[in-house]
């Protein structure tokens, strides 16, 4: 399994989107966030059909800090029911790799 990992949330405002950035990356808990403003996404919840402009933030971490990020996530989050979402990060340039490693440290 990889150590790097990359999670995929999404969000209501640029506003909410920074706050989660700002505690997850001072926390430790992420090496860095891009936030990507005006997206739209189009699912159901409660029965009706939905579109919503949204903003995804891209988080890189370690899965050794994944579930306490998720926590951190749900906290801080404006939805009832926060996507996160998490894929391994297969490889990549090792020297940024590292990096996330050395940002996530404790």
């Amino acid at each position: 399994m990889s150590e790097h990992t990359l999670i995929l949330s999404t969000i209501d405002s640029r506003e909410a989107a920074e706050k989660i950035a700002h505690h997850v990356v001072e926390e430790r808990l992420a090496a860095c966030v891009n936030i990507i403003s005006d997206i739209t996404s189009v699912y159901k919840w409660k029965g009706a059909l939905e579109r919503t402009t949204e903003i995804l933030m891209v988080i890189k971490t370690t899965r050794e800090r994944l579930p306490r990020l998720i926590e951190r996530i749900k906290e801080l989050h404006t939805y009832e029911l926060p996507e996160v979402i998490a894929l391994p990060i297969q490889d990549g340039y090792p020297p940024y790799l590292e990096w996330i490693v050395s940002e996530t440290a404790e």
